[in-house]
């Protein structure tokens, strides 16, 4: 996939200085470009690699002022980085506008779909399923019976979608992400041994979702797990039965939400956090990486630690912690002299 810098400069608006018949064909950082490729500069650090790039086009903000000689076309925008961003967007856009349904796949007679649906091949569509307009389920996806999944959703290869859970509009499910698993529901009985409890609920995931590959959301034991608009899951996150994680919240990679805990909106949690079952955690909370959650969290606290503390007390208490080798020597130091004062 080609484009020249007046086709570039046309999606962004933007003007051309140099070639305007140049042709890209991907994508680097300016200090790695080759000849074929797009690199733009935003960070004043990185201005001296303009003069010696091999990248064709380089886009640069409209205020730039060339100080040497310089081989790249340049196109020059308001805002450099934004304006790359949008070609980043424009590009996966095109890349991924695949269209109709491939041989062979599995499409159950009772599920529907609406227009412009992508279907890769080996890819299942179980009963009752409803997909909305604009859904692309690549290769090797998984849809299970009474499914529905809203318009301008994309299923990357290798998804689990278990049956019944609900999707909303312009989400985003990454390879490898299993939604609507049974949750971990095991009673020991009298003997020691442990009986499955049935996971009879379901998943609901709202609007301009994304869950990262290797994602799982487990299937409430009753009632929904329950992921809520805006919200951007990482990889590798576990999110067990009943959860609830309100809006616009992320989490990054290898979290742990044990069952029934409900998170606020607008949340910010680090990676390898792990929270306890049961417990409610407020609005606008930021928990640091690899902190511990075990109490109810009010909102707007930011913690860190395990089991965590707010964050102004972990530091300083860190201060100390880091220190102790230091204080038990002046401990034991004033103890000897207490000991020597005393015998004398």
């Amino acid at each position: 996939m080609k484009f020249t810098a007046a086709q570039i400069a046309g999606i962004l608006e933007g003007e051309v200085e140099g070639n305007a018949d140049v042709e890209v064909s991907k994508l680097s950082k300016i200090e790695e470009g080759t000849e074929g490729s797009l690199t733009f500069l935003a960070n004043p650090k990185y201005t001296s690699y303009i003069y010696s790039t091999e990248a064709s086009i380089a886009i640069v903000n409209k205020d730039f002022k060339v100080e040497q000689n310089i081989s790249t076309t340049l196109i020059r925008v308001e805002d450099a980085r934004k304006a790359f961003s949008t070609l980043l967007e424009y590009y996966n856009q095109v890349k991924l506008n695949k269209s109709g349904i491939e041989e062979p796949v599995f499409v159950s007679d009772s599920a529907s779909y609406g227009e412009n649906i992508y279907l890769g091949a080996f890819s299942y569509v179980g009963n009752n399923v409803k997909i909305g307009h604009n859904v692309k389920i690549y290769p090797n996806a998984y849809i299970g019976d009474n499914v529905e999944i809203g318009d301008n959703v994309i299923v990357f290869a290798g998804a689990k979608i278990y049956s019944e859970t609900r999707i909303g509009d312009h989400c985003v499910i990454h390879s490898g992400v299993i939604v609507g698993a049974d949750g971990f529901g095991f009673a020991p009985n009298e003997k020691g041994e442990y009986s499955k409890v049935p996971q009879t609920g379901n998943v609901i995931v709202g609007n301009h979702v994304d869950i990262g590959a290797g994602t799982t959301i487990d299937r409430a034991t009753l009632g929904s797990t329950i992921i809520k608009d805006g919200v951007k899951l990482d990889n590798q996150i576990q999110i067990a039965h009943n959860v609830e994680i309100g809006e616009n919240t992320v989490i990054a990679a290898q979290t742990g939400i044990a069952g029934s805990t409900k998170i606020g909106k607008n949340c910010i949690i680090g990676g390898q956090v792990g929270i306890v079952g049961h417990i409610k955690i407020g609005n606008n909370v930021k928990i640091q990486a690899q902190s511990g959650i075990a109490r109810n969290v009010k909102d707007d606290e930011v913690l860190q630690g395990s089991p965590a503390l707010n964050y102004g007390d972990y530091n300083k208490s860190y201060v100390h912690f880091k220190n102790l080798p230091t204080l038990a020597q002046r401990l034991h130091t004033l103890e000897k002299k207490h000991e020597d004062n005393e015998r004398k």
